[in-house]
């Protein structure tokens, strides 16, 4: 069976991230090590800390964010977009993405080539 625990927050007080518990604990224990920049990986784990908490996947398989999470991130009540990036699933409202989109679709050739040259399997 899969993971039924989660740990949700956001790092930069814009975009939400979904973790599995044993995946957080990695990312606050690589946090906490982080010192090429102490203020930056502690302004981090602050966000974290302050927007996040654990949450149960529902008998509907849904995870339910806290009201202040969805507040901050001007979720509440609107579609948003998933997109699985390394040990998590970024939550990202329809503002974001058409950034990420519009920042993603800027050079892609260029992106590709490069990823390529540095060997993208």
């Amino acid at each position: 069976m899969g993971e039924t625990r989660f740990f949700v927050t956001s790092l930069d007080r814009r975009i939400a991230q979904i973790y599995t518990i044993p995946a957080w604990r990695e990312t606050e224990k690589w946090l906490a090590n982080f010192r090429a920049d102490a203020k930056a990986a502690r302004n981090v784990a602050f966000n974290a800390a302050d927007l996040g908490a654990e949450a149960d996947l529902d008998s509907q398989g849904r995870i339910l964010f806290s009201t202040e999470l969805r507040r901050e991130l001007g979720i509440e009540n609107q579609p948003v977009r998933l997109y699985a990036y390394r040990t998590r699933i970024e939550v990202l409202s329809d503002k974001i993405y058409q950034e990420r989109r519009a920042e993603a679709s800027a050079n892609p050739a260029d992106d590709v080539t490069k990823l390529d040259e540095a060997g993208l399997p």
